[in-house]
């Protein structure tokens, strides 16, 4: 049976799909860009400060499911730039700790709004 996992601390979905759905032990976010949840607007500043707000997005989702980063399996970084990895990946890294999440992070034409960066996650409960 699938749960929805919604929370006010992470922008609201805009279209015909959940922040998070849970089956069984499993936690799957939409992905998450760098919009703050109490202004609506984007952050401001260039890839770090998009990664880290995209991060604390996702990390708000699954603390409403009641977990933590430590529970993320896997995660997927989408970015509109791939010359912004290494900016992305230290920020990144400040929010995983040992063992890391297996990770896919690909370039992609556009994302939505503008975004320099989008991540989701899969998160073990």
């Amino acid at each position: 049976m699938k749960k929805v996992i919604s929370t006010s601390k992470a922008p609201a979905a805009i279209g015909p799909y959940s922040q998070a759905i849970q089956v069984g032990n499993l936690v799957y976010t939409s992905g998450q860009i760098p919009v703050n949840p109490l202004s609506g607007s984007f952050v401001e500043g260039g890839i770090k400060e998009q990664t880290r707000q995209s991060l604390l997005n996702v990390k708000a989702v699954l603390e409403e499911a009641g977990l933590t980063m430590s529970d993320v399996v896997k995660s997927t970084v989408f970015m509109a730039d791939m010359n912004d990895f290494a900016d992305m990946n230290a920020v990144y890294a400040e929010f995983f700790t040992e063992p890391y999440p297996a990770r896919s992070a690909v370039a992609v034409k556009t994302l939505p709004k503008g975004a320099l960066v989008e991540i989701e996650v899969v998160a073990w409960k």
